[in-house]
C-alpha cells in the first residue's frame, strides 16, 4: 500500500524562503519512496512524502518548526493510494 503524509505551514511574514529552506533540510530515516514540495501566496509550504507502508504505520514526519518561523501550527494529513477506479 501507498501512503501519502502532507505537511503544510504557513511562514512569519517575509520568511517563507527560509521556512522552505528549513523543510528541505530535514532529513528522514528511512528515506520516503518519494518526496516533493510545493510553495504557494501567503508564504505557504507544503511537503508530500510517499511510503510503502500500511495506513497506520508509524511513519516519520517533520517536526514543528521553530515558532518565530510560522504564523500558525503545521497541518497534517495522511491518505492511502486508491485504484483510479
Amino acid at each position: 500500500m501507498t501512503v501519502a503524509l502532507m505537511w503544510e505551514a504557513r511562514a512569519a511574514e517575509g520568511r517563507g524562503e527560509e521556512l522552505l529552506t528549513w523543510a528541505r533540510a530535514q532529513d528522514f530515516a528511512p528515506e520516503p519512496l518519494r518526496r516533493e514540495l510545493f510553495r504557494a501566496p501567503q508564504d505557504r509550504v507544503l511537503v508530500i512524502t510517499w511510503w510503502d507502508a500500511p495506513y497506520d504505520a508509524d511513519l516519520p514526519e517533520l517536526p514543528e518548526p521553530a515558532a518565530e518561523l510560522v504564523t500558525r501550527a503545521v497541518h497534517r494529513w495522511r491518505f492511502e493510494a486508491v485504484d483510479p477506479a
